[in-house]
């Protein structure tokens, strides 16, 4: 078997062999390392994770050899939901922490090669931002910084402008009696949505991206983009015909008039050649840019031509799940490659986030590193959120336990569809109090109870782990042949996919069971691969001993298993 230290060496190696780490293309074939501030590390024992939390635990990241951390909200808020509704776009949330302590945190990030990515919420600010405050009193020019509409009467009764819904559920408008008009709240009544067709408000925005980029970030993940612009006529959405839904669920309309709107395209593209103009400043410095838009494949798609690096590919939550087969993994993977605008834009697949169920729950405790095992063999940028690298599961909650503004809305009977705090719970660092998330043994939500088995300081001192198949998995993404080489993917029968990678002269095979029972294969004849080639590592639970070689003509594949087989001459 392959030890411990002969993976440090081949990890180091590999390092030195990929030139991506130091230059303008640093990001075509990173790893990008998703922080739910709230839930990583409480360094005070309130509870609440925060940013000296994160600091005392960069090692972490740069251990996992991730190129950059992406942090989810951070700034001034009331947390209506959770950081999304923003009071201050330039200042920190004082139960995270200060800007002294974001400046620490990026300074010790760059000391350990480590980029900051921020979250940027453009859709819209908090109600206890000064510029609705103003807005509410007509006070120029923030009286136009937000979607202000008069109300419709229906027999002498005040009515919204239109149907809209807002995501959580309800009208997505809110009448204010000061200035007796309805604003408009694609979200939370809380989260007043901005208006990009104001000239100012679009200034301002941008005003914040360079306040961040000169204190050290280098890039954001733009949060729900594809809403930042509405129809101007301002008209009824049709039906989605959903009768199985009630009312004034969001999924009850096809939201034609609210989503994905040309000039979104227009004001990303303004984006990218701002920061591209901070990158100018300092040669190499490229600025990343990484899109959320839950939205049709052609429109994703169409965000790189706009300047977007990573148009999140959802296709790991949004359309595969555990009952899909290799047929629909394969299409899927292929229509992504085959879609990519130009040789200078790169795929990205994303494995989860705070706004999913986690990988592990899913698609289920066997297929825990299938996700993170094609992420990283596919070509272009990964993206998994904390925790997975361990296998977190979800957490049950109750409706009483439930904070998140989207299953409160829902109601008692609904909830479990639209919470999304089963993902959100607490990094579980180690056996210890809270998960050694916090000193505290109450948190803003409930750690986990299964901390004492799972957690990153069992599967680091374990033989096998998530966590060790995580590690072999980004020292096989830093050699040339994920970097550089070939794309294949091909079934090897109906319920097995394979994944090939070749350069010169080189061979990369990722084989995934997607049944639960063993499967003969005869890889060599369906994947063109060499007779006999080396297991490298395989999913947790399989059994399959990592460092012998096995016959590629006739391998009984574990059901549900998922193994990386390589030659000899990779590394």
């Amino acid at each position: 078997m392959w030890g411990t230290v002969t993976k440090v060496v081949l990890l180091g190696l590999c390092l030195s062999l990929s030139p991506s780490a130091a230059n303008n293309d640093w990001y075509k074939n990173s790893l990008i390392y998703q922080i739910y501030p709230r839930s990583f590390k409480d360094s005070n024992g309130d509870g609440i994770g925060d940013l000296n939390g994160i600091t005392s635990k960069l090692e972490h990241i740069a251990d996992i050899d991730a190129d950059a951390l992406w942090l989810s909200p951070i700034y001034t808020s009331p947390q209506v939901d959770f950081g999304y509704d923003i009071s201050n776009f330039t200042d920190v949330n004082p139960e995270y922490g200060t800007l002294d302590d974001f400046d620490r945190l990026v300074a010790k990030a760059k000391s350990l090669g480590l980029k900051v990515i921020l979250d940027f919420v453009p859709n819209h600010s908090s109600h206890e931002h000064p510029w609705f405050k103003k807005s509410i009193q007509k006070i120029k020019p923030y009286d136009d910084y937000y979607i202000w509409r008069n109300a419709t009467y229906v027999n002498g009764t005040r009515q919204p402008p239109n149907n809209w819904l807002s995501a959580f559920g309800g009208s997505a408008w809110e009448w204010n009696k000061q200035r007796e008009q309805y604003y408009l709240h694609q979200f939370a009544v809380g989260q007043p949505d901005l208006n990009y067709r104001n000239k100012d408000l679009d200034q301002e925005m941008k005003n914040v991206f360079s306040f961040w980029m000169d204190r050290g970030v280098e890039g954001f993940r733009i949060d729900a983009i594809n809403h930042m612009f509405e129809d101007s006529r301002f008209l009824d959405e049709p039906s989605a015909n959903r009768p199985d839904l009630p009312p004034d669920d969001y999924d009850t309309l096809n939201h034609i008039y609210t989503k994905n709107q040309n000039e979104t395209y227009t004001v990303l593209s303004s984006w990218r050649k701002l920061l591209d103009e901070h990158s100018n400043k300092i040669k190499g410095n490229y600025k990343m840019l990484l899109t959320e838009a839950y939205a049709d494949f052609d429109l994703t798609v169409k965000y790189y031509n706009a300047g977007s690096t990573v148009p999140f590919n959802f296709m790991f939550m949004a359309e595969l799940n555990n009952q899909s087969s290799a047929s629909d993994f394969k299409r899927l993977i292929d229509r992504w490659m085959n879609n990519l605008p130009s040789k200078d834009t790169v795929a990205n697949w994303v494995v989860g986030n705070h706004d999913n169920h986690r990988a592990a729950s899913r698609y289920g405790k066997q297929r825990a590193d299938q996700l993170n095992m094609l992420s990283m063999i596919l070509p272009g940028v990964s993206v998994v959120y904390n925790g997975d690298e361990i296998g977190m599961l979800d957490r049950d909650f109750t409706y009483e336990e439930t904070v998140d503004p989207a299953g409160c809305q829902a109601g008692p009977d609904r909830y479990y569809f639209k919470s999304r705090d089963p993902e959100r719970t607490p990094f579980q660092w180690d056996n210890s109090t809270s998960a050694g998330f916090s000193t505290s043994n109450k948190t803003w939500l409930p750690v986990n109870s299964n901390y004492k088995t799972l957690n990153l300081d069992i599967q680091k001192n374990s033989l096998i782990s998530h966590y060790k198949v995580f590690q072999d998995m980004i020292a096989l993404k830093r050699t040339p042949i994920i970097e550089s080489g070939s794309l294949e993917s091909i079934l090897v029968t109906e319920k097995v996919l394979g994944v090939v990678r070749r350069f010169l002269g080189s061979t990369i095979v990722l084989l995934i069971n997607f049944s639960n029972s063993d499967v003969q294969v005869d890889a060599r004849t369906w994947l063109n691969i060499p007779e006999q080639l080396l297991i490298y590592t395989a999913s947790v639970g399989s059994n399959i001993n990592s460092g012998t070689k096995i016959k590629t003509s006739s391998y009984v594949l574990p059901g549900a298993s998922s193994v990386v087989l390589v030659s000899s001459n990779v590394f």
